[in-house]
């Protein structure tokens, strides 16, 4: 069997995606995941059908904003985020985000050709804020190879 990368990252924000607070960021995101679409190894990601990633509600919290996708493997997803356009954003982030204390970004192993649900993603950040990086939830500061199987 072959197996795909999946990540959620939650992000709280300031205030609502349509206030001036969060234009700077609002403004760059479509930017942004174009760049994603086009990266190698991007698979998928959560979006509405309009294409709209900040109208999915996760949390009952609306200044909660969800990042989930799918990548062929940690060192595409890894190159993405830190080699890419996507780290001015990262660079930006206290402008329009509140620090989360608690686990906030999680990756797990999922078979190819399966797109993960928003209730498996928050299963995996309870599961990684409980029991620290494993072949179930992990980071990029200690992640795991694909399985064997």
């Amino acid at each position: 069997m072959n197996y795909n990368l999946a990540q959620i990252n939650i992000a709280q924000g300031k205030a609502a995606v349509d206030s001036e607070i969060m234009h700077g960021f609002v403004s760059r995101i479509e930017e942004i995941n174009a760049i994603a679409d086009k990266a190698p190894g991007f698979i998928w990601r959560l979006q509405t059908e309009e294409g709209d990633s900040t109208a999915i509600k996760a949390f009952d919290d609306p200044t909660m904003l969800v990042n989930m996708s799918t990548w062929q493997d940690v060192e595409s997803l890894k190159k993405y985020v830190y080699n890419s356009f996507h780290v001015e954003l990262i660079k930006g982030k206290k402008a329009w985000f509140d620090k989360i204390v608690k686990v906030h970004q999680v990756m797990w192993w999922i078979p190819a050709g399966t797109i993960p649900t928003i209730e498996q993603a928050k299963e995996k950040l309870v599961y990684l804020q409980k029991h620290g990086s494993t072949e179930q939830a992990f980071t990029f500061a200690k992640h795991y190879n694909k399985p064997c199987n």
